[in-house]
């Protein structure tokens, strides 16, 4: 059965953060001066599309329903290996040198003649298996989402991480001291203002964390590797939009769909009252813990 889309999963061996096409003659658009990726060494180093032996794609980002924040995306990709390219310590392959961690790795996906990345991130392990009664080696290739690489870069003052600075500045001057690529952001004024930055040691990640707490915003990867910060008006405005529908007629098909119907999403609510100049806690607030208490009374 044909699959509704055409998937595709690029490695690319150059070093640096910044993910981007090769500069391709003839192209109408990566073949203009100035758009393409040159080799960042005088040796080229390969891009290899893997599709051809892609074997299972694994993707999970988001949000932490729990936890209410946006984490680390991760994937990984099972290449079928029947030359031991894609081992590391097989000193004839191609690739051999360039299989080291946090090379570049994309999955996308083209859908009525229209591309979509699924996932933009960073290698962190290669696990090679030889299976038992098979000739044909895999290995699955692991990766990470750039949360990773900001958890990994330590910082303690921020330069120019003044007081009064909004969120969305302050988010920018610290994705600036770990020199993140400008090209891969898209950063919302923020609606808070900041105090200086205190300056002590923590991750860039922990910096960037923290003024999207302040701010109740949104700070996380896109499939596309870009570094996204949406302010708390625009987190709003969001709930509003359309969702994307899946079903298997005319939206995005789906397979394996399980329902969780448990205690994840259950929340005491709270209603403030004024009566005569203070304030009231409705007894809303207090109903799940008395049931629970009851119950827990009844049983003893």
């Amino acid at each position: 059965m044909a699959l509704p889309a055409q998937i595709a999963v690029s490695f690319d061996f150059t070093s640096g953060a910044t993910f981007s096409y090769p500069f391709t003659i003839g192209d109408n658009k990566y073949g203009v001066l100035g758009t393409g990726t040159l080799a960042s060494t005088t040796t080229p180093e390969p891009t290899v599309d893997l599709t051809p032996d892609v074997y299972s794609i694994s993707i999970k980002r988001g949000r932490n329903i729990m936890r209410d924040t946006y984490e680390a995306g991760s994937a990984t990709v099972r290449v079928l290996d029947p030359n031991s390219y894609f081992n590391p310590q097989n000193t004839a392959s191609p690739y051999y040198g360039f299989l080291t961690p946090l090379r570049k790795l994309r999955i996308s996906a083209t859908v009525g003649g229209v591309g979509y990345f699924l996932f933009s991130g960073y290698t962190i392990e290669y696990k090679y298996t030889y299976p038992q009664n098979q000739e044909t080696g895999y290995v699955d290739i692991i990766c990470t989402d750039a949360f990773r690489l900001m958890q990994q870069a330590a910082i303690t003052t921020v330069a120019s991480a003044t007081a009064g600075q909004d969120t969305g500045t302050r988010i920018g001057k610290i994705l600036d001291q770990v020199s993140w690529p400008t090209s891969m952001r898209a950063i919302d004024t923020g609606n808070t203002t900041c105090v200086a930055d205190s300056g002590t040691s923590r991750t860039s990640l922990d910096a960037l964390k923290n003024a999207e707490f302040s701010e109740q915003g949104a700070f996380y990867i896109n499939s596309a590797g870009t570094a996204v910060f949406k302010s708390r008006t625009n987190v709003i405005a969001a709930y509003g939009n359309t969702p994307i529908e899946f079903n298997q007629t005319g939206g995005i098909p789906y397979t394996n769909l399980v329902f969780a119907f448990d205690d994840k999403l259950i929340i005491n609510s709270a209603g403030l009252t004024r009566v005569g100049g203070t304030q009231q806690v409705s007894e809303n607030a207090t109903s799940i813990a008395k049931y629970f208490s009851h119950q827990l009374n009844e049983t003893n």
